[in-house]
């Protein structure tokens, strides 16, 4: 019987959805280098790196390092305009009040995502300070699907996997947390979180902190 003492969340789709400012974003990058690049296309970048993501939209393609750093770098800047747009409003259905029902409960909680702009969108949404620990793109070398992020994760927070919650609406991302000895919990499309250990397709919004952690800590 598990004692449940951390949450950790992945950041886009969790907490905020910042899917649409990725798309347009790549879309932007793609048109401008004459890639196709479709909404479809779009959803297999889910929790995966900046690095991986380009990959993916390049089908194969080979390219050299210096110009990846350098197509990394635009998407990135078309991204974090978008970005500006972010205010609290931003934050999904029931977000700042389940984090403020966890932390009542006494549950530690982290931030586990492969974005390098995590912290600035925390700030934006004003949840900054919710989180006992942020990982982003920068804290780690292994991105999702690897453990790394999550481990890295749950060592800052001071609890073993086995103690701690995974939220994740990204396949990658559920692999990563079970590769790592996590409880998960698959957040929306059950096509993108079918191994997770519960599913919420609906987010935050349908979720219980008291009856989570008792789901758990009784298997």
């Amino acid at each position: 019987m598990p004692r449940i003492e951390a949450f950790i969340f992945d950041l886009d789709g969790v907490i905020t959805d910042t899917a649409e400012y990725h798309y347009l974003a790549w879309k932007q990058l793609a048109d401008e280098e004459g890639y196709p690049f479709t909404r479809e296309d779009n959803e297999q970048l889910r929790g995966v790196s900046r690095r991986e993501s380009l990959n993916r939209l390049l089908k194969g393609a080979p390219i050299a390092e210096e110009k990846a750093q350098e197509y990394m770098e635009r998407k990135n800047q078309y991204y974090k305009h978008y970005l500006n747009e972010i205010t609290p409003a931003n934050a999904l259905p029931n977000v700042p009040e389940f984090l403020r029902a966890a932390r009542l409960a006494g549950v530690k909680l982290g931030i586990g995502s492969a974005s390098k702009n995590a912290v600035d969108v925390l700030q934006r949404l004003q949840l900054m300070d919710a989180f006992d620990a942020v990982g982003d793109g920068y804290s780690v070398v292994n991105a999702k699907p690897a453990p790394d992020l999550f481990i890295w994760v749950a060592g800052r927070l001071g609890v073993n996997p086995s103690h701690a919650v995974v939220f994740e609406d990204a396949e990658a991302g559920i692999d990563a947390a079970l590769q790592g000895g996590f409880w998960t919990v698959g957040v929306g499309a059950e096509h993108n979180v079918y191994r997770a250990h519960l599913k919420a397709p609906n987010g935050l919004a349908e979720l219980d902190v008291i009856s989570l952690m008792q789901h758990f800590q009784a298997l």
